[in-house]
């Protein structure tokens, strides 16, 4: 059965194809919410998911996404045709892996295939995580997902072999080490055209970092352009259509608050994949509040990526570091990239140069710039020499930005307070989730200026009333609410030498 309907358009864009019916005419065709209807006009159709309201659609319309508009061209009160279709096979794999059955590499692509074209539901796309976080998969399933993810987008087809990547697992707040080591893997002559995320729910992910000093927003062509003429890039990976089922699955974590262990190796090695890596450096942040809390969990890390990275034929090496503290003094988009140049002008806190140098030290010796046990030495050499702070403005410059930036040109909130010690003490512990929470509050990522730098360390010896930490903000209000939420989380904890008593209290008297 078919019928023909109205279209009524919503400026709604929602990342699938859905179409809104009158419970009516859903009763005609014999669907329900969440069933698939074929939409006929100008010559193309497509499949939709269906939803249905009593008073938002007339009997008679059509509700049409911006989604369905911007593929099929249609216009206010067209006629488009109706049908009802079966659901995508695809739902009958998620099923399966549902209960725990290994799927297969057409599987696989069906359900990827699905996901990108917006075949699939919100609840169906949440139901195959799901699946996923409590069954897991094999290494041949990650596989094939991980190359799937990938071939459905873009692959960059970089001139320069081979090419070199980094990744970092993330969970530690100020880590902006991509700001130093493409510039000096770029210097040493390498390859390495870096996509880097957005903040989901961290301070800022090196994209908003970036984009500071450059635009980041190019597409394959533009970067392999831009790597063509420097040898490095750090551009938005969303802006280019690199593995896009991942951001989608990324949505539905989010709210889930999950990160399935699997999903999150696949998302990083279809990225590298899509970017044509020939050798990638894994960074595994271990700490108490990172994704990797123990060596154990980092030796399992370890063993996936090095495995996943053998089936898509990418050399991988994984490095454990430090997770228990920001990386440098600075957490937040502008005050990172001023921290960041800093380091490449010859200043900078001693963790952001050492663990930068560490990372791109095994760049270099993977590249055959540096014999095995030298890199970090040689990276140190490029970035006290000057190439790298060189190279870092020729890239801004590719990008777009003004090469002629230092790091005194960079402005952060006009808003500041400071938070002091109410002790004095040892830093004993800096809590990365307090400290990002407080950056957040503070309005950033989206707001640049917004953030924290900190004056201590873990270790720092403080007297009573010495500051802690500033935190910056765009507005008054935001600054506020950054300095309440700081004062009820205590991201900086400071203690005496001693620690604790047993007993707690003991009185003697006299004998």
């Amino acid at each position: 059965m078919e019928i023909t309907l109205k279209a009524k358009i919503f400026d709604l864009e929602i990342g699938r194809y859905e179409a809104t019916l009158n419970e009516t005419d859903a009763k005609k065709l014999g669907v329900r919410p969440k069933d698939r209807i074929k939409l006929f006009s100008r010559g193309k159709s497509i499949v939709a998911v269906v939803n249905t309201t009593k008073t938002v659609i007339k009997a008679g319309e059509i509700g049409i996404s911006a989604d369905i508009l911007k593929t099929m061209g249609v216009k206010e009160s067209d006629d488009i045709i109706v049908a009802p279709t079966e659901k995508p096979k695809s739902v009958e794999y998620i099923r399966k892996k549902m209960q725990g059955v290994t799927l297969s590499e057409a599987e696989f692509e069906s359900i990827v295939k699905d996901v990108v074209t917006g075949r699939l539901s919100e609840v169906e796309i949440t139901a195959f995580v799901s699946a996923i976080y409590i069954n897991g998969l094999n290494i041949d399933e990650a596989a094939y997902l991980s190359k799937k993810m990938a071939e459905t987008g873009e692959i960059l087809e970089i001139r320069k072999k081979p090419v070199f990547d980094k990744h970092s697992l993330g969970g530690v707040p100020g880590n902006k080490i991509t700001l130093l080591v493409v510039p000096i893997v770029a210097a040493a002559g390498l390859a390495i055209p870096k996509t880097s995320s957005r903040a989901i729910t961290s301070a800022c992910g090196t994209a908003d970092i970036m984009e500071v000093l450059a635009p980041v927003t190019f597409n394959a062509s533009e970067i392999v352009e831009i790597v063509d003429r420097t040898n490095g890039i750090i551009a938005w990976g969303g802006g280019v259509n690199l593995a896009p089922a991942d951001d989608i699955f990324i949505r539905v974590e989010y709210p889930l608050a999950i990160d399935p262990h699997y999903l999150a190796l696949c998302s990083v090695m279809a990225k590298k994949y899509a970017v044509g890596a020939d050798f990638v450096v894994i960074d595994l942040p271990m700490g108490s509040e990172t994704k990797i809390p123990t060596m154990e969990d980092a030796r399992k890390y370890a063993r996936d990526f090095l495995e996943l990275g053998e089936r898509l034929d990418i050399t991988v090496e994984c490095a454990v570091t430090y997770g228990d503290k920001p990386i440098g003094r600075a957490v937040g988009p502008a005050l990172e990239a001023k921290e960041g140049l800093k380091a490449l002008e010859g200043e900078g806190p001693s963790s952001l140069i050492e663990k930068s140098t560490d990372i791109a030290g095994i760049l270099l010796e993977a590249g055959g710039i540096a014999t095995k046990g030298n890199g970090k030495q040689a990276a140190m050499e490029i970035l006290k020499s000057g190439k790298a702070l060189k190279k870092m403005k020729e890239i801004i410059e590719a990008q777009g930005g003004d090469p002629k930036v230092t790091s005194d040109y960079i402005s952060v909130g006009r808003y500041k307070e400071t938070i002091y010690s109410p002790m004095g003490g040892y830093v004993t512990h800096i809590s990365n989730k307090a400290i990002v929470q407080v950056a957040r509050a503070a309005g950033s990522p989206k707001s640049k200026g917004a953030g924290i730098h900190l004056y201590i360390t873990k270790g720092t010896k403080v007297a009573k009333g010495e500051p802690l930490f500033d935190i910056y903000a765009e507005s008054e209000w935001e600054l506020e609410e950054a300095s309440k939420l700081a004062k009820q989380l205590l991201p900086v904890r400071i203690e005496g030498m001693i620690l604790k008593r047993f007993p707690e209290y003991t009185f003697i008297g006299e004998r």
